[in-house]
């Protein structure tokens, strides 16, 4: 996995999902200080990424953040470390770290399980606009 940027976090999101492509908006306005990449989960380099670092993408529905070289997280640890990230406001949000992961993830996969009924869904991953474009990998 050399041709990943060593000094940034990659985010991994379904790109057919409304939520996900909804908080990848929301998270690329916040991003102040450029610190993410996105993927999809569904495109080559996405698929490469998980089995790379040994995620297997059946058994996983989740957003994964992957620091190249230095670890990664999924389900509710990764929302709360992008949230961390972003800052402001935002980083509040990691006062769920109290919860224990266990309850944590259960939330999250319920919210995971319901997502395309409650948000919807896309025929095909988003494509960026040409401002977005240097985002994406």
């Amino acid at each position: 996995m050399q041709d990943l940027p060593k000094n940034k976090k990659i985010i991994l999101f379904d790109g057919v999902c409304n939520l996900c492509n909804k908080a990848v908006q929301f998270i690329i306005k916040n991003d102040k200080k450029d610190i993410f990449r996105f993927v999809t989960l569904q495109s080559d380099l996405g698929k490469e990424i998980c089995n790379y670092i040994g995620v297997d993408q059946n058994k996983i529905d989740s957003i994964i953040l992957y620091h190249p070289g230095v670890a990664y997280y999924y389900k509710s640890s990764a929302a709360l470390e992008i949230a961390e990230e972003v800052g402001g406001i935002y980083s509040l949000i990691s006062i769920l770290k109290i919860f224990p992961e266990k309850l944590r993830n259960y939330v999250y996969d319920y919210i995971a399980r319901n997502r395309y009924k409650w948000y919807g869904k896309k025929e095909s991953c988003m494509i960026p606009t040409l401002e977005l474009k240097a985002k994406f990998l």
